[in-house]
């Protein structure tokens, strides 16, 4: 059971099925599912089950979880044909264009992306 803040997270009310979301990939550590406002023609969002505000809250023990995210971006690319290019986001804080305080990553790609982002 969430305490504290997860109680009011939406991503951690995805990840349990307390709001419906399209699944891309699930694991025992993390969930990804379709983004309800995509930027790009595939945009998948990658969250840890474990409610971890930000990047800015990660510790040292959440290396190899870290790690697995990216993995598991790198996966669903591959499985979505994205083998001309991808681009895997962690927006941290408000400055930073995080709007969920849910740490996650963004995979985006499916059209040519531009640089600077915004």
């Amino acid at each position: 059971m969430y305490t504290g803040h997860a109680m009011s997270c939406l991503f951690c009310k995805i990840v349990d099925g307390t709001i419906p979301s399209t699944p891309v990939y699930q694991d025992e550590l993390c969930y990804a599912f379709a983004d309800i406002n995509p930027q790009a023609p595939v945009h998948v969002l990658v969250v840890p089950r474990e409610h971890i505000v930000s990047m800015d809250e990660c510790k040292q023990s959440n290396c190899n979880l870290m790690g697995h995210l990216l993995w598991a971006a790198a996966e669903i690319a591959r499985a979505k044909g994205l083998g001309k290019g991808y681009r895997a986001v962690l927006n941290t804080g408000s400055d930073g264009g995080q709007s969920v305080e849910h740490l996650h990553v963004h995979l985006l790609g499916g059209r040519a992306l531009s640089w600077p982002p915004g």
